[in-house]
């Protein structure tokens, strides 16, 4: 085994990646279409969900990982559905490794591709925090124009459950919680669970949350430059729609996703931004 931390590039689901491998077997896999997580694997066990018919299409989005989904969340505006971003070719800068840490930063900047959709100069960057147990996502945004920058977005992260009607999810409770399935809005319960089509919108809680859902407990903690937090699993019937997830696939995964959704985040010219998700694996 390698007493350092290790980076390689490879094929990974038919997607040109990044891999970096810490020596305790800790890994994380980044494509660089999108900068798009697609593997993180911590104690052993893989802990994002990527679905196996996920296209390979370079001009389609890729379903499951982390998603970066930016400078639009949904069909919140007149881009395409949560902006061009996962579906654009970033540009993976050289791997910093530190014994049993790894850093890798991916860049995108404005181009005639992101022109056709955005009139706006900009530089975002998705930096990537492996270490023993954890992984911290982040994505940070400079305004390069002479004109303000509105943005919105999320880092959509897919987490691996092994069955999601036992997964429990606690932090949200007393928060602000809009059913977008339902159009309601209430206060968070102290501990979700999850038994058919779900997704909410909830204001961010200061503390994080925790994923209880089989020999391990996840944290979920992102930083205050993220509003909201948005849950989501389709449920049986909207996962059948879906033609890029197998059947009873949403039984074995659940979004927590750090996003921004409700008002746009602007920067003046010149300005930077910044936001974090952090993961990290407990023994229950």
């Amino acid at each position: 085994m390698n007493s350092e931390a290790t980076c390689r590039d490879l094929v990974f689901a038919g997607w040109p990646a990044t891999e970096l491998l810490l020596p305790c077997g800790d890994r994380v896999v980044v494509a660089h279409h999108g900068a798009h997580v697609l593997s993180w694997i911590a104690a052993g066990h893989e802990r994002l969900y990527l679905s196996p018919q996920s296209t390979t299409d370079a001009h389609a989005a890729i379903r499951g990982g982390i998603p970066v989904c930016f400078p639009q969340f949904n069909q919140r505006g007149d881009l395409p559905k949560h902006g061009f971003a996962r579906n654009a070719s970033w540009t993976a800068q050289k791997a910093h490794l530190a014994g049993d840490k790894a850093h890798l930063v991916l860049v995108l900047s404005d181009s005639a591709a992101t022109r056709q959709w955005w009139d706006q100069s900009f530089e975002a960057l998705l930096r990537i925090e492996l270490s023993p147990g954890a992984l911290q996502v982040e994505l940070s945004v400079h305004n390069t124009d002479s004109k303000p920058l509105g943005f919105t977005g999320a880092l959509h992260t897919y987490l691996a459950v092994n069955d999601v009607a036992q997964a429990r999810l606690f932090g949200m409770g007393g928060q602000a919680e809009w059913d977008a399935v339902n159009d309601r809005h209430a206060m968070a319960a102290r501990e979700l669970r999850f038994d058919g089509e779900f997704d909410r919108v909830y204001s961010a809680a200061p503390k994080g949350y925790e994923l209880q859902a089989g020999l391990h407990t996840l944290s979920i903690q992102q930083s205050r430059e993220w509003a909201q937090t948005v849950v989501w699993n389709p449920g049986a019937a909207k996962c059948a729609t879906l033609s890029d997830m197998p059947e009873g696939a949403w039984q074995h995964m659940l979004c927590v996703e750090a996003a921004q959704v409700d008002q746009a985040i602007t920067l003046p010219a010149g300005g930077r931004w910044a936001g974090w998700q952090r993961l990290q694996v407990h023994n229950s």
